[in-house]
C-alpha cells in the first residue's frame, strides 16, 4: 500500500480539475488502478440537500472534473450516494439541490441513488461488532472506488472525510444502530467495519472550502484553499485532520483504523507544506447525545421510527416492491402484500418504486413529533 498524501493549493473551484490532476500526478495517477472498461464508482459526499456554496457537500466542479479524468483513461464513470436523512425520496433530492444530478446528466454518467440501487449482505472478517451489513449493491458492482469526500468537523468524530464518506452505502437503519451504539470509540470501530469491506482505492479531498463549527450539516464554510489526494483513506485522513487542528489520534475512525492495521500514522506528504494551508477549525459544540449514558440514548433511539406500511386500499399488487426489496421483507398474507418491520432495514426502495404511491411512512409518536418541531 502506498501511504503517500499529495497536499495542493487550489484557491478556487473554477481550477478544480487543474488542481486534481497536479495532486494524482504526484502520487501516481489514476491508471495504476483503473483499467480501459473499468466500472469507476465515484463516491461524493451528498449529506443533505444542500447547495454547493454551503460546504455540506463535495463540489459538482470536483464530481465533473473526476468524470472527465476517468473517461480519460477509459474508465466508465458512474455517481452514488445515500443520503443521510431518515425520509423517502432524500438522496434524489440531494442530488439535485447539491448540483450532481446536473453533473452526471452533462457527463453523461450514470447517477446512482444507493436507496434504490438495493442492498447486498457481507460478511466481516475479524468484526468489532457487525459480523455481517448490508451495503450498496454499487459497491460490489464496482471494478474502482473512488471517494470524494467533503473536509468537515463533525460532532461524533471531530472531523469527517475520506473513511467516514463510506458510511453512505449503509442503509438508514444499519447507520442507526452504528449511532445508538452510544460512544465515540465504539462508533469508530463500527465505521471500520464497514470500511474493512468497502475500502476505495484512491481518495481526492474537497478542502478547497470546507467546514467549521457543528459540521457536518450545520456548520459554517471556512476556506481552506487544498485539494489532496491519496490512494489510503486513513493517510490522508491523518493529514487533513491536522491541517484543520485536530489531532489526528483524536479522530475515532482514524484510531480504530490504525489499530486494525489501516493506513499510516505518518504518512509521506508531498507536493506544498500542510502548515501552509492549515488553520484551525472551530469545533462542533454538538454532541451531546454522546453525553448521554448509552442506555438512554438507546432506549430513546429505539422509539424513534419511520417505517414504510403498505396501503392496501391503493396497492395493485403488481409486486414491485417485493422484487426489489433487498432483504425479502414483504411477503404475500391472505390477499395483500405486508412489510415485515423486523426485517426493514429502512432504504426505502419500496415507496420510492411503487408505481401506485402505495406505500406510506409510518411514524412513531417520537419521530412526529421531532420532524414537526423540524418544520
Amino acid at each position: 500500500m502506498d501511504y503517500k498524501v499529495s497536499v495542493v493549493k487550489c484557491d478556487d473551484y473554477s481550477h478544480s480539475k487543474e488542481c486534481i490532476i497536479e495532486a494524482l500526478s504526484l502520487i501516481g495517477g489514476l491508471s495504476s488502478i483503473i483499467s480501459k472498461g473499468d466500472r469507476v464508482l465515484l463516491k461524493p459526499n451528498v449529506l443533505a440537500a444542500r447547495k454547493p456554496e454551503e460546504a455540506v457537500t463535495t463540489h459538482p466542479s470536483m464530481v465533473a472534473a473526476m468524470c472527465e479524468l476517468v473517461k480519460d483513461v477509459g474508465g466508465i464513470p458512474v455517481i452514488g450516494d445515500g443520503a443521510g436523512i431518515t425520509r423517502p425520496g432524500a438522496t434524489a433530492h440531494a442530488f439535485r439541490v447539491s448540483g450532481i444530478e446536473d453533473v452526471a446528466i452533462s457527463q453523461g454518467a450514470q447517477l446512482l441513488n444507493f436507496q434504490t440501487e438495493g442492498y447486498v449482505e457481507v460478511e466481516i472478517p475479524d468484526a468489532m461488532h457487525f459480523s455481517t451489513l448490508y451495503i450498496s449493491k454499487a459497491i460490489t458492482d464496482a471494478d474502482v472506488i473512488i471517494s470524494l469526500p467533503k473536509m468537515k468537523t463533525h460532532e461524533l468524530t471531530y472531523y469527517t472525510g475520506a473513511v467516514k464518506n463510506m458510511f453512505g452505502a449503509l442503509p438508514l437503519k444499519t447507520r442507526k444502530e452504528i449511532h445508538l451504539l452510544g460512544d465515540r470509540k465504539l462508533f469508530g470501530e463500527a465505521v471500520i467495519d464497514l470500511y474493512s469491506i468497502a475500502r476505495p482505492h484512491l481518495a481526492i479531498m474537497d478542502a478547497v472550502v470546507g467546514m467549521e463549527g457543528n459540521g457536518p450539516a450545520h456548520g459554517s464554510p471556512i476556506k481552506t484553499g487544498a485539494i489532496m489526494a491519496s490512494y489510503d483513506c486513513v493517510s490522508l485522513d491523518v493529514i487533513a485532520s491536522g491541517i484543520m487542528g485536530v489531532d489526528p489520534m483524536q479522530v475515532p475512525t482514524t484510531v480504530a483504523a490504525l489499530e486494525r492495521g489501516f493506513g499510516n500514522r505518518n504518512p509521506d506528504v508531498v507536493g506544498i507544506d500542510p502548515q501552509t494551508v492549515t488553520q484551525k477549525y472551530k469545533p462542533s459544540s454538538g454532541g451531546i447525545l454522546f453525553s448521554i449514558p448509552p442506555f438512554v440514548m438507546r432506549f430513546f433511539g429505539k422509539q424513534f421510527e419511520m417505517k414504510p406500511k403498505i396501503n392496501t386500499s391503493k396497492c395493485v399488487l403488481c409486486g414491485a416492491c417485493a422484487m426489489n426489496c433487498s432483504v425479502k421483507a414483504i411477503d404475500e398474507v391472505g390477499d395483500h402484500l405486508k412489510i415485515n418491520k423486523e426485517k426493514c432495514i429502512m432504504c426505502y426502495c419500496c415507496r420510492e418504486l411503487c408505481p401506485a404511491n402505495a406505500v406510506n411512512i409510518d411514524m412513531s409518536l417520537l419521530a412526529k413529533i421531532i420532524t414537526t418541531v423540524k418544520r
